[in-house]
């Protein structure tokens, strides 16, 4: 069954507590089939945004996008899609505006190609990250300009059948750190260490120049499916973390 707008409907109201994180997944493609009806979910200005791509796949899938956040902000503030308004950051990152604030609920998305993860919280920051694996690429070169030394030492040492996987996991573990932390806060790559050998369990190894950084906050792997790496990141411990597909939506109408 293919999964469309008009299919997706969220009976009850989301609910979140505050010792968790929820994520959700879809594939922006089988949603894109439906743009005319997340298109009537957009803002004026998210509708001018969608209309100045130049290429219609990546219009589609950013009207599905914005179309599937809004429809899930919406559920978990109780309001109408509609009525979502987002404040942006310096670099075009949406966030509920004031008008909201008071409902502590932070959230963070991110895409690759058709893969889209969006992940919710009740007042504790949040980061998300996806990213296709690609192989044309010089890993250890890339490696060299963005990783800390212990990440290069802990890449270089795996086969090199690993590398591309080990290089994925490592990025996605660092950007979603990254925007978990914040925007306004530069924070170079180097500065900190995660795990990145496949099978290994996903951790916020070290923090510089405060070592006792790391311990406030969680990391995990996400599964976002074949030639994906994905993780995410939330300030606090002994949370927990639940994922759905949005098909599952589609299909049970929860």
């Amino acid at each position: 069954m293919t999964p469309t707008a008009s299919m997706f409907r969220i009976r009850t109201p989301l609910r979140l507590a505050e010792d968790e994180a929820q994520v959700w997944q879809a594939d922006l493609d089988a949603l894109a089939r439906s743009e005319t009806q997340w298109l009537n979910l957009l803002s004026r200005d998210e509708q001018d945004r969608a209309g100045r791509f130049r290429f219609p796949i990546h219009r589609q899938r950013f009207t599905a996008g914005r179309g599937l956040l809004r429809t899930l902000l919406g559920s978990y503030l109780n309001i109408d899609p509609r009525e979502v308004i987002f404040r942006y950051s310096e670099k075009d990152k949406p966030r509920l505006a004031d008008l909201f604030a008071k409902s502590s609920l932070q959230f963070n998305l991110s895409h690759s190609d058709n893969v889209i993860l969006l992940g919710f919280t009740l007042g504790r920051d949040i980061g998300v990250d996806v990213e296709k694996l690609r192989v044309n690429f010089n890993v250890l070169e890339i490696a060299e300009r963005f990783f800390s030394e212990s990440e290069r030492n802990a890449l270089a040492a795996l086969p090199l059948s690993q590398h591309h996987q080990a290089f994925f996991n490592c990025w996605t573990r660092k950007e979603a750190f990254v925007k978990a932390v914040g925007e306004g806060l530069s924070l170079p790559l180097d500065q900190f260490d995660v795990s990145l050998a496949p099978g290994q369990s996903a951790e916020l190894l070290a923090t510089r120049p405060d070592p006792g950084e790391a311990a406030r906050w969680s990391l995990w792997a996400l599964d976002a499916g074949p030639g994906c790496a994905a993780a995410v990141v939330v300030r606090g411990s002994n949370l927990r973390i639940l994922t759905a597909p949005v098909l599952s939506i589609m299909e049970h109408g929860l």
